[in-house]
């Protein structure tokens, strides 16, 4: 979406954190440019690596992580010409394993005992002498996602860190032709060194100058959207949420008739959802029409299955039969989506590079016979709460949690879906969500997420014997929702929603999750 020529080069090699590490690079203040041989190509992502270096001159190059081996037939092809280009280079995991192997075809090796999925310890060689890891100590606490690991550093390359008490090589580099490498993913939140290494990389090594300003993205998105636009007309699904909604604020005084805000009542909406987003869009000066007719068509459709991705599958078509119907009625040419980088990544999207597909996403890659514009598609959740406070929208927007587009149907699991179900759920999540507010803890809580488990189990209720339902109730915290830990609640709170929720005569146990992502999502489903 950016305009301004790129000094940072990132090349997509399949990994789910790829636009993770232009967001931390935003976050620092640098406009950086994805692109791959892998997948199809795009306007920022053409064919040949080659010769958009040569076109555009970008100061340095950093190859991301990926879920392939470089020894596979089907591996992401880097050209290693790039070797030649005289630019800084930093390979992150798969990078580190690519740029190893080049040099040294023996040096990767696949073992169990080297694989890592989590948390891990580094212990950094010469963190006052080595540019990358300037500022920092000798331990560093790090995410780790990878198979394969590089045995030994190829002829030229100095080991600069390790763990498992030396076991496995985490960082390595060649500081005569400026190669930098690290195992682990320094993008990645979980990774505690506050955006130092990237930075060290990209001011330090590179010589690389601040060109991003946050407060250029609203006037950016506004041009980018007028021009893809022309002189249709565009309608926009407005959920309410922030995404959408802040979406829908930032164009309505750009695009003004030429674009058609409604929502869609699918009848799993948070309680009192519709007269909120009512509230919200009346602040926000959009005028919005509720459809609500397709309601029972979503249950009907939805509850047809238990298996989630079939699940999401049903949402997708009654969302897309229900955007036909409206685009109809607009005489709409385009349709605009709040999709975020989180989205595309997640569904293994083309736009969002050569990542693989972790579930379906209703608002990606819709084939409705419209033109789709994404506007947010480079951005994560915490940018566009961002893009709301810069556009002095009502905190009320800002600060509400996440909620998913197929909303409650994808917290109803194991068990098809009913419309008592359904209420079960809605009136569940109101309930905790009360609990965690009177406790000061809603704010600090990235989401929240309540499910009904559908399997009977036994239980005691006014001195009989019953077997109902089980409630799960997930607090996570995160930046970006590419990872996310546990929000551990306190007992009291534990014991108050406990209380609460088993009120419900089909209700007889209730349980918390705190799993991180990974291996966990965010959703149950």
């Amino acid at each position: 979406m950016q305009n301004k020529p790129a000094q940072i080069l990132i090349i997509d090699l399949g990994s789910q954190y790829t636009q993770i590490i232009r967001r931390s690079l935003r976050y620092l203040g640098f406009h950086s440019v994805i692109i791959s041989d892998v997948g199809r190509p795009t306007i920022e992502r053409p064919t040949s690596i080659l010769k958009w270096v040569e076109e555009n001159k970008p100061k340095c190059i950093i190859l991301s992580g990926g879920s392939a081996s470089v020894y596979d037939a089907d591996a992401p092809k880097i050209p290693e010409e790039i070797l030649t280009l005289g630019l800084p280079i930093l390979g992150i995991c798969y990078g580190m394993q690519w740029l190893a192997y080049v040099h040294d075809k023996n040096s990767i090796q696949k073992i169990l005992e080297s694989k890592s999925y989590g948390p891990v310890e580094i212990k950094i060689y010469g963190s006052q002498t080595s540019l990358l890891f300037r500022n920092l100590g000798e331990k560093l606490k790090a995410w780790s996602s990878h198979g394969d690991s590089v045995k030994y550093p190829p002829s030229g390359f100095s080991a600069t860190a390790t763990s498992q008490g030396g076991a496995v090589l985490e960082a390595m580099e060649n500081v005569t032709k400026n190669f930098y490498a690290v195992q682990f993913h320094p993008e990645v939140e979980q990774t505690e060194d506050k955006n130092i290494i990237l930075n060290n990389f990209v001011s330090n090594i590179c010589g690389c100058k601040q060109d991003y300003d946050k407060k250029d993205v609203i006037e950016e998105i506004r041009e980018n959207t007028r021009k893809a636009l022309g002189d249709g007309t565009a309608i926009i699904g407005v959920s309410g949420g922030v995404d959408s909604t802040t979406l829908a604020s930032i164009l309505t005084p750009t695009l003004g008739d030429q674009l058609k805000a409604f929502m869609i009542d699918t009848g799993g909406m948070r309680k009192d959802e519709v007269e909120r987003v009512k509230e919200i869009t009346q602040k926000a000066e959009i005028n919005l029409e509720v459809i609500d007719k397709y309601k029972e068509k979503f249950i009907q459709e939805i509850g047809k299955t238990i298996d989630a991705e079939e699940k999401r599958a049903a949402f997708r078509k009654v969302y897309g039969e229900v955007f036909k119907d409206v685009a109809k009625g607009y005489g709409a040419t385009h349709m605009i989506q709040g999709t975020l980088a989180t989205d595309l990544i997640e569904s293994g999207s083309g736009s969002a590079g050569a990542s693989a597909m972790i579930k379906t996403h209703h608002n990606v890659d819709l084939d409705l016979g419209l033109k789709e514009i994404m506007p947010l598609q480079d951005y994560f959740k915490f940018e566009v709460r961002e893009m709301a406070r810069l556009f002095n929208l009502n905190e009320i927007l800002t600060a509400r949690q996440p909620f998913p587009g197929p909303g409650l149907y994808l917290r109803v699991v194991g068990v098809p879906v009913t419309a008592e179900l359904l209420e079960i759920v809605r009136e569940a999540d109101h309930r905790v969500a009360e609990i965690l507010k009177k406790h000061g803890v809603y704010d600090k809580i990235a989401q929240s997420i309540v499910a009904l488990l559908g399997v009977n189990s036994v239980g005691v209720k006014g001195d009989g014997r019953v077997y109902g339902y089980s409630l799960v109730v997930r607090t996570v915290e995160t930046v970006d929702f590419m990872t996310v830990k546990g929000f551990y609640l306190s007992p009291a709170i534990c014991e108050e929603i406990i209380s609460t929720l088993v009120k419900h005569p089909k209700i007889v146990r209730v349980f918390f999750d705190w799993t991180s992502k990974p291996p966990a999502t965010t959703e149950f489903e």
